[in-house]
């Protein structure tokens, strides 16, 4: 079965062949969608009258790829409305607020578990992410750990396992010990049910000698490696990530010079989380050094219940815009394409030929105005794998 998508106001393909600039842009264009793929991506007038079994009229909206969010926290329990209260009446945030979601996440059943993932999960697909990743984190220990990536399995195949997210309150003076759990029991336990291994490399969480034994005790069991890094100062994270061949280091808010050329030189994607900065008062990751000393940026929603209590990529790409000094072009391909690198994705997060068929439809005629027209719900249409699942 094909599709043709047709009168499409401006296309944003991500491929810089098919159009104008890093986002590939395209007017008056049209889609061609065969077996959950594009198979063509281009102007409207370059397809002639090339039939289709199903034609839909865009009416001159936008059409872009679907929003890959690698970086997302689904699987918890409980509310932090009080420590987000107290932060906003002046109090600065530290990670310890990270064992409150812990301790709720443990009492909580199954069924729990699962309703609250996918109800955040159908939130993000409203808005228009299409591919998400989920991390555990919030169970530590061992059966817990591994309920929370069996429960994440059933909303993404990017999962990741983040028993190192913090040190839970019962190894308390015996940080070691505890990586001893994560790099033994709790890795046999969840590396079956993983494609990722992370862990929070900072203050208040784990030091660089730690997470350096946890990430490599996860590669030698077939997991890849991603890292929180330098959010709450700078550290040893963003260059760990690098010399590990990281998919992604995350947040990378306080980085040094040296930081940034390691970055700049590898495969490793800066994922930059403007809602926990938002929601935090805390200062923004200089994106405009990151891109202009030649980084790769992805944009993430980091959506977890005490920090980033959102899966909306439409309104980090504003944030990222606003405050980051990012262009709109550049939050986009980063919240598209840049996500999909931080996976190590190639079939998602553009709309070339071959390339799942993934795409978001806008409400307006143009990419730009999801910062343009800051809080408008703009998405119209979610498509995925060729079928329209919003709208």
């Amino acid at each position: 079965m094909s599709t043709l998508l047709e009168n499409i106001g401006s296309l944003v393909t991500n491929e810089p062949a098919l159009g104008r600039g890093p986002l590939g842009l395209v007017d008056d264009a049209a889609l061609v969608v065969e077996d959950g793929r594009i198979v063509f991506a281009g102007p409207r007038a370059a397809l002639g009258r090339a039939a289709a079994d199903t034609r839909v009229d865009l009416g001159g909206r936008a059409v872009l790829p679907g929003f890959v969010d690698s970086h997302a926290h689904l699987v918890f329990a409980g509310d932090r409305t009080a420590e987000f209260a107290a932060r906003m009446s002046g109090l600065p945030y530290s990670a310890g607020g990270i064992r409150t979601t812990v301790e709720a996440t443990r009492a909580a059943s199954r069924e729990t578990l699962e309703a609250r993932t996918a109800a955040l999960a159908a939130e993000a697909l409203r808005a228009g992410t299409t591919t998400i990743e989920s991390k555990s984190g919030y169970g530590l220990t061992v059966d817990a750990e591994r309920t929370s990536l069996e429960v994440a399995g059933l909303v993404t195949d990017e999962r990741t396992f983040l028993g190192a997210h913090v040190v839970p309150s019962e190894y308390a003076g015996r940080a070691d010990d505890y990586v001893d759990l994560v790099t033994g029991a709790m890795l046999d336990a969840c590396a079956p049910h993983a494609r990722w291994i992370d862990v929070f490399c900072d203050r208040g969480a784990f030091d660089g000698d730690q997470a350096r034994a946890i990430l490599t005790a996860g590669i030698a069991r077939g997991l890849l490696p991603r890292l929180h890094a330098n959010q709450l100062e700078a550290g040893p994270g963003v260059r760990l990530a690098v010399e590990l061949d990281a998919a992604s280091a995350d947040h990378v808010t306080h980085v040094t010079d040296e930081d940034v050329a390691a970055l700049a030189g590898s495969r490793t994607v800066a994922t930059l989380l403007p809602g926990a900065e938002f929601s935090t008062r805390s200062p923004y990751p200089d994106a405009r050094r990151l891109l202009d000393a030649g980084v790769t940026v992805a944009l993430a929603s980091d959506c977890n219940p005490g920090s980033s209590f959102t899966t909306n990529l439409p309104f980090c790409i504003t944030v990222a815009v606003r405050e980051m000094r990012m262009t709109p072009d550049e939050a986009v391909w980063a919240a598209t394409a840049g996500g999909a690198r931080a996976l190590r994705r190639d079939d998602v997060g553009a709309l070339g030929p071959g390339a799942r068929a993934d795409l978001v439809v806008l409400d307006a005629p143009s990419h730009v105005h999801l910062a343009y027209r800051p809080g408008v719900p703009l998405v119209a249409q979610v498509w995925r794998g060729g079928e329209r699942v919003i709208g």
